[in-house]
Protein backbone atom coordinates (compact mmCIF):
# COMPACT_ATOMS: atom_id res chain seq x y z
CA UNK A 1 0.00 0.00 0.00
CA UNK A 2 1.20 3.44 -0.91
CA UNK A 3 2.08 5.88 1.97
CA UNK A 4 -0.09 8.22 0.43
CA UNK A 5 -3.19 5.91 0.64
CA UNK A 6 -2.12 5.25 4.28
CA UNK A 7 -1.74 8.79 5.22
CA UNK A 8 -5.14 8.92 3.49
CA UNK A 9 -6.70 6.33 5.80
CA UNK A 10 -5.10 7.60 8.75
CA UNK A 11 -6.36 11.21 8.23
CA UNK A 12 -9.82 10.41 7.57
CA UNK A 13 -10.04 7.56 10.52
CA UNK A 14 -8.40 11.04 12.45
CA UNK A 15 -11.18 12.96 11.40
CA UNK A 16 -13.88 10.67 12.51
CA UNK A 17 -12.12 10.97 16.12
CA UNK A 18 -12.36 14.82 16.11
CA UNK A 19 -16.00 14.74 15.28
CA UNK A 20 -17.07 11.54 17.18
CA UNK A 21 -18.33 10.27 14.52
CA UNK A 22 -18.40 6.67 15.56
CA UNK A 23 -19.51 4.97 12.38
CA UNK A 24 -16.64 6.99 10.25
CA UNK A 25 -13.99 5.43 12.34
CA UNK A 26 -15.43 1.75 12.35
CA UNK A 27 -15.58 2.17 8.82
CA UNK A 28 -12.23 2.59 8.36
CA UNK A 29 -10.93 -0.60 10.88
CA UNK A 30 -10.52 -3.98 10.11
CA UNK A 31 -13.10 -6.52 11.61
CA UNK A 32 -10.36 -7.85 13.79
CA UNK A 33 -8.74 -4.36 15.12
CA UNK A 34 -6.35 -4.50 18.05
CA UNK A 35 -6.17 -1.54 19.64
CA UNK A 36 -3.50 -1.07 22.86
CA UNK A 37 -3.44 2.58 24.77
CA UNK A 38 -0.31 3.18 26.89
CA UNK A 39 0.37 5.70 29.64
CA UNK A 40 3.85 6.16 30.73
CA UNK A 41 5.21 2.96 29.09
CA UNK A 42 2.68 0.96 30.93
CA UNK A 43 -0.52 -0.72 28.94
CA UNK A 44 -3.48 0.93 30.54
CA UNK A 45 -6.45 -0.63 28.17
CA UNK A 46 -6.12 -2.97 25.49
CA UNK A 47 -9.53 -4.07 22.72
CA UNK A 48 -9.89 -6.83 20.78
CA UNK A 49 -12.17 -6.84 17.71
CA UNK A 50 -14.38 -4.75 16.21
CA UNK A 51 -16.87 -5.20 19.09
CA UNK A 52 -14.89 -4.45 22.01
CA UNK A 53 -13.93 -1.07 20.09
CA UNK A 54 -17.10 0.36 19.32
CA UNK A 55 -17.61 -0.48 23.12
CA UNK A 56 -14.52 1.87 23.91
CA UNK A 57 -15.44 4.60 21.39
CA UNK A 58 -18.89 4.79 22.61
CA UNK A 59 -18.23 5.19 25.87
CA UNK A 60 -15.08 7.43 25.60
CA UNK A 61 -16.88 9.87 23.20
CA UNK A 62 -19.21 10.34 26.43
CA UNK A 63 -16.24 11.82 28.21
CA UNK A 64 -15.72 15.03 26.45
CA UNK A 65 -17.11 18.18 25.46
CA UNK A 66 -14.56 18.11 22.36
CA UNK A 67 -11.62 16.71 21.31
CA UNK A 68 -8.69 17.10 18.84
CA UNK A 69 -6.11 15.19 17.70
CA UNK A 70 -3.34 16.58 15.37
CA UNK A 71 -0.92 14.87 13.47
CA UNK A 72 2.62 16.95 14.50
CA UNK A 73 5.28 13.86 12.35
CA UNK A 74 4.66 11.37 10.77
CA UNK A 75 6.50 8.23 9.24
CA UNK A 76 7.16 5.28 8.25
CA UNK A 77 8.73 2.25 10.54
CA UNK A 78 9.27 -1.12 9.83
CA UNK A 79 6.07 -1.88 7.99
CA UNK A 80 3.78 0.19 10.51
CA UNK A 81 3.13 4.09 10.09
CA UNK A 82 4.26 6.41 13.35
CA UNK A 83 2.28 9.43 13.89
CA UNK A 84 2.76 12.10 16.25
CA UNK A 85 -0.30 13.50 17.99
CA UNK A 86 -1.12 16.56 20.05
CA UNK A 87 -4.28 16.12 21.53
CA UNK A 88 -6.23 18.57 23.03
CA UNK A 89 -10.01 17.67 24.99
CA UNK A 90 -12.44 19.21 27.36
CA UNK A 91 -14.05 16.58 29.96
CA UNK A 92 -17.73 17.04 30.08
CA UNK A 93 -17.60 15.06 32.99
CA UNK A 94 -15.68 14.60 36.01
CA UNK A 95 -12.98 11.92 36.04
CA UNK A 96 -11.94 9.36 38.85
CA UNK A 97 -8.26 10.90 39.07
CA UNK A 98 -9.83 14.27 40.03
CA UNK A 99 -9.81 16.28 36.64
CA UNK A 100 -13.41 17.75 36.74
CA UNK A 101 -16.20 18.96 33.71
CA UNK A 102 -14.98 21.75 31.88
CA UNK A 103 -11.06 21.24 32.43
CA UNK A 104 -8.61 21.18 29.39
CA UNK A 105 -6.65 18.35 28.67
CA UNK A 106 -3.21 18.22 26.69
CA UNK A 107 -0.85 15.75 25.56
CA UNK A 108 1.50 14.87 23.12
CA UNK A 109 2.25 10.83 22.18
CA UNK A 110 2.47 9.51 19.35
CA UNK A 111 0.17 6.53 17.37
CA UNK A 112 1.22 3.60 15.84
CA UNK A 113 -0.82 2.16 12.75
CA UNK A 114 -0.94 -1.22 10.94
CA UNK A 115 -3.07 -1.31 8.06
CA UNK A 116 -3.81 -4.38 5.88
CA UNK A 117 -6.20 -5.22 3.22
CA UNK A 118 -6.92 -1.09 3.11
CA UNK A 119 -8.34 -0.92 6.72
CA UNK A 120 -6.38 -0.29 9.91
CA UNK A 121 -5.77 -3.34 11.42
CA UNK A 122 -3.76 -2.12 14.92
CA UNK A 123 -3.49 1.01 16.71
CA UNK A 124 -1.24 1.56 19.54
CA UNK A 125 -1.53 5.11 21.36
CA UNK A 126 1.54 5.92 23.65
CA UNK A 127 1.48 9.28 26.01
Amino acid sequence: MSDDTSRSIIGRYIEAYNAFHIDGMLALLHDDIVFHNYSGGKLELATNGIGEFRELAEKSATLFASRCQTITGYRSENGEIVVDIHYDAVLAVDLPNGLKSGEQMELAGKSVFQIEDGKILRIEDHS
